[in-house]
């Protein structure tokens, strides 16, 4: 009998225990809806792997990461089918959370290259940052993008801030940043947590090129896969994106 209590009292201490995962892979799907044009394909794959397990404990799903400040490298690779324009991104980035202290530094590295009828262009883009964490789930960072290609080349100063927090009976999210260049470009952005594994938000960016809005949602069907949507709304057209990942 004591044995069987003991065996049951595991049991139950064994489904309240924080699940953990390390790595993290995605694949996207969209759709380029143009105002003037066919509409176009891409498609997209990503993946980050974390230095230490990430504890999955009593926050959303979606920002477990972020909440155990868990550093980590990732990538992603892009391709997009813009009628007779191919266009390629890939890039390669690092969030490093310093232990026993609330500083923060990433950096990202890559290159975008356009296949035309006339000709190919590449570019290559950088992004480093100092960040510092002064209230749990509130990062606040500052650093440098640019870019380079053969026509031209560019460094300017960044801004952000995310900060993940309770709001009435609902955890949220706060986006926000700047690049402070001489076409100043900024985006902000929110999700509400339904609940711990559903969210429902809203983008709005601001650049040289368009404004876009957005609006997004992500459902986690266990602690492993989930599944979002969202969708752009721009002047030049609108993009339809889903995107399915799997953690392990």
């Amino acid at each position: 009998m004591l044995k069987k209590l003991a065996l049951a009292t595991a049991l139950i201490a064994s489904l309240g225990t924080a699940h953990a995962y390390q790595a993290e892979i995605g694949g996207t799907i969209a759709l380029v809806d143009p105002d003037n044009g066919d509409t176009s394909t891409g498609f997209a794959i990503d993946g980050t792997y974390y230095f230490n397990p990430v504890q999955v404990k009593n926050s959303p799903l979606n920002e477990a990461a972020f909440l155990n400040r868990a550093s980590n490298i990732n990538a992603e690779l892009s391709y997009f089918d813009y009628d007779a324009i191919d266009v390629t991104t890939f890039g390669v980035g690092v969030e490093y959370f310093v232990p026993n202290s609330d500083f923060y530094v990433s950096g990202l590295i890559g290159q975008s290259s356009i296949d035309t009828p006339i000709g190919d262009a590449d570019t290559t883009f950088y992004k480093a940052e100092l960040g510092y964490l002064p209230v749990s789930g509130l990062l606040i960072a500052a650093g440098l993008a640019g870019y380079d290609n053969d026509d031209s080349d560019d460094v300017d100063p960044t801004l952000r801030a995310k900060y993940v927090t309770q709001v009435g009976q609902y955890e949220m999210n706060f986006e926000g940043g700047v690049t402070f260049a001489n076409d100043e470009a900024f985006n902000l952005g929110t999700d509400l947590y339904l609940d711990k594994t559903f969210s429902v938000g809203l983008g709005y960016r601001d650049d040289s090129l368009d404004d876009t809005f957005q609006i997004r949602a992500k459902k986690f069907f266990n602690q492993q896969v989930s599944l979002e949507g969202s969708i752009d709304f721009a002047d030049v057209g609108n993009v339809f994106a889903v995107r399915g990942a799997y953690r392990f």
